[in-house]
């Protein structure tokens, strides 16, 4: 197995001090979460649980976000982005961005995990027929099928892609080539994002 820069980096993130304190905070959260219940403060309790979901939400943000490639030769790239959705926005769900540019170009790669939502695209994304109605083509990046949608007069398009039926990755080019989108796609670790807890 080939060990790439990116998932050594990913390993590391999921091994770093960081990751360990924010997993002591979270067991800190559960313990007064359970305290607060043995001596009935309900309210307190659940208090104390939302703030342990927050935190756990907030540390597979960052795990997903790092899985967000870096930029391709002669692109500059933002800070990559996470966010957790609350369950009662579009059914929750964790979500990673990252922005890239060079010069009028602009990419943006996004990942989506956790959410009810991707079912129905994984549907789509099975069906052929459903993949490709609106125009988009079925393309492969690495042993995958994604579907991408580009039109060559806009010089723009979007691919998504399913990896191990839990997450989305999306990549959206606008004043680029349909070979820059396939090309920012293939730069994702798909086999280190499929470990991910």
């Amino acid at each position: 197995m080939r060990i790439t820069t990116r998932s050594l980096l990913l390993l590391t993130l999921l091994a770093s001090p960081a990751a360990w304190a924010a997993s002591d905070e979270v067991e800190q959260a559960i313990q007064e979460a359970l305290q607060a219940y043995r001596e009935g403060a309900l309210s307190e309790a659940v208090s104390s649980l939302q703030y342990a979901e927050q935190l756990i939400q907030k540390e597979k943000g960052r795990r997903l976000a790092a899985a967000l490639p870096e930029p391709l030769p002669g692109w500059t790239a933002e800070e990559a982005e996470s966010q957790a959705a609350p369950a009662a926005m579009l059914g929750g769900g964790i979500s990673a961005q990252r922005t890239y540019r060079k010069g009028e170009a602009e990419v943006r790669v996004s990942l989506a995990s956790d959410s009810p939502l991707l079912q129905g695209v994984l549907m789509v994304l099975s069906n052929p027929l459903f993949a490709t109605a609106d125009g988009g083509e079925l393309v492969r990046v690495g042993r995958r099928k994604a579907v991408l949608r580009y039109d060559l007069a806009e010089r723009a398009g979007e691919l998504q892609l399913v990896v191990a039926r839990r997450f989305l990755l999306s990549v959206e080019g606008e004043g680029v080539s349909r070979e820059t989108i396939l090309a920012y796609a293939r730069a994702v670790d798909l086999e280190a994002l499929a470990r991910l807890p």
